[in-house]
């Protein structure tokens, strides 16, 4: 898929003030810091779309990206956020889980995983979220760049091991690297494929 315009729609914290569902729609979530920003730049070919930072819980809203005029990216607040007061923090889980259960038009999230870091609870228990009421997900290996491709594989290798342990059947993977722009092509063609299946 040739990505030819990438614009920032929308901000809220209310699911049902997202823009109208009539376009197939693809969430990016996972812990905080873990690239979410820099892959997002990365697929639309725009350095300053989704603002990237150092912080940790940067991202406290939804926000919304329309791609090519065809489908939305949508940018969710991190999990795991390191300074958030506990009162921000439930509100943020709040709407944010009202958002999966309710958008009709979602039609993969992709939780974005730091290949260096062993399975982390956080992951584990979203992921589980996300199987338990049917929503389909993929994981992405972020960070890639920060490990050799031979211990990246192993990294991998290791975290699918682990699931392995209590999944039955594993999501669809992608191992990403914003900084070598590795990755993207193939994320982009599962989106462009699954495209097809979205119904108005």
């Amino acid at each position: 898929m040739k990505i030819t315009s990438a614009q920032f729609v929308m901000s809220n914290t209310n699911p049902k003030k997202c823009p109208e569902p009539n376009m197939p729609e693809y969430a990016f979530i996972g812990r905080s810091n873990v690239g979410k920003s820099s892959l997002i730049n990365m697929l639309t070919n725009q350095k300053g779309l989704a603002k990237t930072s150092s912080t940790p819980g940067k991202t406290q809203l939804i926000n919304h990206f329309i791609v090519n005029n065809e489908w939305y990216i949508v940018d969710l607040p991190g999990y795991g956020y390191a300074k958030p007061n506990l009162n921000v923090t439930a509100k943020w889980k709040q709407f944010t889980q009202d958002y999966f259960r309710f958008r009709e038009n979602l039609m993969c999230t992709f939780v974005l995983i730091d290949i260096r870091l062993e399975p982390q609870k956080r992951d584990t228990e979203f992921m589980e979220f996300m199987a338990v009421n049917q929503l389909p997900f993929v994981m992405v290996f972020t960070k890639a760049d920060k490990l050799g491709p031979v211990a990246g594989r192993k990294s991998v290798e290791k975290y699918l091991k682990k699931m392995r342990e209590t999944w039955v059947e594993l999501p669809q993977y992608f191992v990403t690297s914003a900084e070598k722009k590795s990755g993207a092509d193939e994320i982009l063609d599962f989106i462009e494929e699954t495209n097809k299946l979205f119904v108005h």
